[in-house]
């Protein structure tokens, strides 16, 4: 008997590439061949979660015999082969095979959160149990009190994966010891970092996980109901999270008498409008409450008065996913890798100019360096690598000569950069660091609650000022301005959103200063990504006058006769770009 499973990556990221197309060619080719009735061969499919390497999308694992071969850019035209060939004849087709890149990406990785992401079936419940899901709540509940639960989460060294980094459990200590009537557990899944996909992918891979985590923590505190707060622009997320709460509810994880323990509680999903600012605690407690999702003042902090004033953890997705595997394995095993104070594991989305984009997970204190040219592959195009971005908006931007960095919490606190959720942005020699400043202060703009000044009207000036110099109209003393009004701003504001806002321009700043300088003093952006500083000239010596730019310009700002140089008028030229993109000959040069 040859025991034959595919897997179809069936994240939002393998959806977006097709992959339910691919799933349902699969159904249909095996179907018509015959397989699941024949005697000798018993074959099924599967659904599975994200399987990190995004850029290879449709990713599919065939199994026989636990003999696995995975294909790579898989496409429905492709099914109908790779079943001829390699289910009936157990012949891998070998070009459609993933190649180094494929194997270097996982080998340096080292998968806690992700280790089940990818390959169970994130909608059966079965799955997860057959891989030992659930076993860590019944021991926690049936044969550990609720102190000796978060004795052993302090142990292993868990610090938050939100952002703040805060030990995880010294939060459940101090929410246990609080005498309250009623307590609450978070988990807080309203991931706004631009380009950033962790939390999703967790969720959509591995539901239970969180579950689990969630069920485990809220024991520790003695809390009796739970709330996921997650963005509403996550529905596949948010789809099997619900199924994953009904089926739980169904198997007992879930309500009265949690697994015959006396032990009751639940989980409710509160859907989130998309708010960055929500990503703050007491935002968050706020729009669950009903309110505007504004943060507040602290102390008091959510342990000791929280939602509906009552102590409440509030904890992130890969933090409560992590909580299970170290009931299961021990505390000593979580705190084996990672350095001394940043223990375990972190999760990325790595993405920007990088050849192998997709979702990681390596251990805390790996160097910049490993992540970016061993897992990701170098620079995409191999142009020459300028900054990695880490944090998201409240991040910084770290440059080539501090690539060994480790990544760990204290290391990129260090270099004027954060953890934070774990968005990583990689930069090449075409990115403009003012630029990249300008972005990141135009979305935490966007995205202040407005309640306080600083961060209100602190964000807005910094972006006029940002904005003036991308134009050309930057002036001297602006680099000191942007200086100081960032330190008041990270000093005056309520919240994280504020006082983290000015990271990425105070690290341009350290970093790349002469890039403003030259925007400032020569108006000229050297990576020619400003427009207004932008000044396109035709070669003569290079043109071939074959008017392919006369062809592809808007504006009509070039001139010049069929087989004869052209020209173009700058006082005409919109700057846009499109001859540079058309001409095949390299004539037409910006600067």
């Amino acid at each position: 008997m040859h025991n034959i499973l595919v897997k179809v990556c069936m994240g939002t990221g393998g959806i977006a590439a097709g992959g339910d197309e691919v799933l349902a060619a699969f159904n249909k080719e095996i179907a018509e061949a015959g397989i699941t009735a024949s005697v000798e061969k018993k074959c099924s499919t599967h659904q599975v979660g994200c399987r990190g390497l995004c850029a290879k999308d449709v990713l599919v694992d065939v199994i026989i015999n636990d003999r696995k071969v995975t294909y790579q850019h898989v496409r429905p035209e492709m099914v109908s082969r790779i079943v001829k060939e390699h289910i009936l004849e157990n012949v891998p087709v070998a070009e459609l095979v993933a190649g180094d890149d494929y194997h270097n990406f996982h080998d340096k990785q080292f998968k806690v959160v992700l280790s089940d992401c990818g390959s169970i079936d994130p909608e059966d419940i079965d799955a997860y149990i057959a891989v030992e899901g659930y076993t860590s709540a019944q021991k926690v509940l049936g044969s550990m009190s609720p102190e000796e639960t978060t004795d052993l989460i302090k142990r292993s060294g868990l610090r938050g994966r939100g952002g703040a980094g805060f030990p995880t459990g010294t939060k459940w200590e101090i929410a246990g010891k609080q005498v309250s009537d009623r307590k609450y557990i978070i988990c807080n899944a309203d991931e706004g970092d631009p380009g950033a996909f962790m939390d999703r992918s967790v969720i959509e891979g591995n539901p239970h996980a969180v579950i689990e985590g969630m069920i485990i923590g809220a024991y520790a505190i003695g809390a009796y109901k739970g709330y996921v707060y997650i963005r509403a622009e996550y529905p596949l997320a948010v789809e099997r999270l619900r199924k994953a709460l009904d089926d739980a509810r169904r198997r007992n994880f879930l309500g009265k008498s949690i697994m015959g323990s006396g032990f009751d509680f639940d989980i409710l999903v509160k859907l989130g409008a998309g708010a960055f600012v929500c990503g703050e605690e007491t935002a968050l407690i706020a729009s669950i409450e009903g309110q505007r999702g504004m943060p507040r003042a602290k102390p008091p902090f959510p342990v000791y008065q929280g939602l509906w004033g009552k102590p409440t953890v509030i904890n992130n997705v890969e933090t409560l996913a992590n909580v299970s595997y170290i009931v299961r394995k021990g505390a000593e095993w979580f705190a084996s890798f990672g350095t001394e104070k940043s223990k375990g594991t972190k999760v990325f989305a790595l993405t920007g100019k990088i050849k192998n984009s997709g979702l990681i997970e390596v251990p805390m204190g790996i160097p910049l360096r490993q992540i970016i040219y061993d897992i990701g592959g170098g620079i995409e195009g191999d142009r020459q690598f300028k900054a990695v971005q880490t944090g998201g908006p409240s991040g910084g931007c770290i440059p080539a000569d501090l690539l060994d960095t480790p990544v760990d919490f204290e290391s990129l606190a260090k270099v004027g950069s954060i953890v934070g959720s774990g968005g990583m942005v990689v930069l090449d020699e075409t990115d403009c660091m003012v630029n990249i400043a300008k972005f990141f202060l135009e979305f935490t703009r966007g995205e202040s609650c407005g309640k306080c000044v600083p961060c209100r009207i602190g964000t807005k000036r910094l972006l006029e000022i940002l904005e003036r110099i991308t134009k050309g109209e930057g002036r001297p003393g602006d680099i000191e301005l942007l200086e100081n009004m960032s330190v008041d701003i990270k000093m005056a504001s309520l919240c994280g959103l504020g006082q983290t806002a000015p990271n990425p321009v105070l690290s341009t700043i350290k970093y790349f200063r002469h890039e403003y300088e030259a925007h400032i003093n020569d108006k000229k952006c050297p990576a020619g990504v400003c427009r207004d500083l932008l000044t396109y000239m035709v070669l003569p010596d290079a043109c071939k006058g074959c008017g392919a730019c006369l062809r592809a310009c808007p504006a009509k700002a070039i001139t010049g006769e069929k087989k004869k140089p052209h020209a173009i008028d700058p006082s005409v030229c919109i700057k846009c770009g499109a001859c540079f993109d058309v001409c095949k000959f390299k004539a037409v040069k910006k600067e």
